[in-house]
């Protein structure tokens, strides 16, 4: 073979191999322009998807659903419907049956006797939320609501009460914050407990340089027949965190609250002895009921619930039906039960509407696996209580880029 045709051989061999190369390299150059816009898709429905969520009001309080939304329809921008939200299958805990009702239950609990227990035949799921968003099949979700502020009180002193109290923001302390503080004292030595008044039941004061006060109720001094709870509101230029404190219980035995689908306007009182199944005992525990709310002004008022069954007793056992009691309104606020009996005492705060105790909640998919993940962020309100909505999407398509 002459040197010329050698040549000419190399030089189609080089010039296949460089096609080869450029072609491999156009490709994986597409690959990751393609990859590119898709990311850069799911990034901008993410914001679009969370304003949806967050400016719409798609959820009814009671009721089959017809579009998700979570926006308050008696206000606007971001404000969000307390009971709109605690239709949502919360993902945070273990779900909890009670087999008297014979429903399962969604669990928030953000101390071991303080509850937000939702039934699953009223709640709306991440399924259902998919298809009322148009977006099942074509992209995956998780929804992230958290207080913005956290107030953690601790007893100082009892000789009279005294209270410490910490307020932290997102990352950092709220200085120089108005601090509302609301005590409830609970006498135990009736046969009901007994919601007490006393002079000085509510204090102000502001946080210092670190988010830090104290508080004291200088005529009150808990015993064993005399206990309490607190509930505190701290705000700053518009942002506004809520707290709260009830010393340990005593005993074992106390009262769980369950509530009703939000249509009947009820909650079920329950012997703990029979959670999640019904004991083999009777035993019976006495309670009272109040209720707060946060009026005008971050402003702390407590008021009777007006409605059937306010105080009474609850038994456990076979043949003890638990213990209904009627809201009345769709007014947030929170529900205080004090119990007693036979040596079990203590108090049980139960919100009503999502965040009058200021719980967290995590709705929908996990992120997880996913290759890419696109995040959104947006400070709301939630009756007055500062929340930061996180939304996690990504895409259900499979493509492999992460980023």
């Amino acid at each position: 073979m002459s040197g010329v045709s050698i040549d000419h051989l190399i030089s189609i061999v080089v010039l296949f191999f460089a096609v080869l190369l450029f072609i491999g390299l156009f490709n994986q150059t597409l690959s990751s322009a393609v990859n590119y816009q898709r990311n850069t898709s799911t990034a901008k429905a993410c914001g679009d998807l969370l304003d949806t969520m967050l400016l719409t009001p798609g959820i009814p309080t009671a009721g089959t659903p017809i579009a998700f939304g979570l926006q308050d329809t008696a206000l606007t921008q971001y404000q969000l419907d307390p009971f709109s939200v605690m239709r949502l299958d919360s993902s945070l805990a273990a779900p909890i049956s009670y087999q008297k009702t014979g429903l399962t239950y969604s669990n928030i609990t953000a101390s071991p006797h303080n509850y937000l227990l939702y039934p699953y035949t009223d709640m709306i799921n991440y399924s259902t939320a998919l298809t009322l968003l148009g977006i099942n099949g074509t992209y995956g979700f998780q929804l992230s609501l958290i207080p913005t502020v956290n107030i953690f009180i601790a007893q100082v002193s009892a000789s009279p009460l005294s209270l410490s109290l910490n307020v932290i923001g997102t990352g950092f302390p709220l200085a120089y914050a108005k601090v509302n503080c609301l005590l409830i004292p609970v006498l135990l030595n009736t046969n009901y407990p007994d919601f007490e008044t006393i002079a000085h039941q509510t204090e102000t004061n502001e946080t210092n340089s670190v988010g830090s006060t104290s508080i004291t109720f200088s005529n009150f001094y808990p015993n064993p027949n005399l206990t309490y709870a607190v509930v505190a509101y701290a705000y700053l230029d518009g942002i506004t965190g809520i707290g709260y404190y009830e010393p340990s219980p005593v005993g074992n035995q106390s009262i769980v609250p369950f509530l009703d689908p939000l249509s009947t306007q009820n909650v079920t009182l329950a012997h703990s002895d029979d959670v999640p199944n019904t004991s083999t005992s009777a035993n019976t525990l006495y309670y009272n009921t109040t209720f707060i709310l946060e009026s005008q002004n971050y402003a702390i008022q407590e008021t009777s619930l007006g409605s059937s069954n306010p105080s009474g007793s609850v038994t456990s056992g076979p043949g003890n039906p638990p213990t209904s009691i009627s809201m009345g309104s769709y007014t947030p606020g929170i529900l205080v039960i004090a119990y007693d009996n036979s040596g079990n005492s203590g108090v049980v705060m139960m919100p009503w509407g999502f965040s009058s105790l200021g719980f967290s909640m995590i709705f929908g998919g996990t992120p997880l696996n996913h290759g890419w993940v696109a995040t959104d962020l947006r400070q709301v309100q939630i009756n007055g209580v500062s929340y930061q909505v996180k939304l996690s999407l990504w895409s259900e398509k499979g493509y492999q880029e992460s980023g």
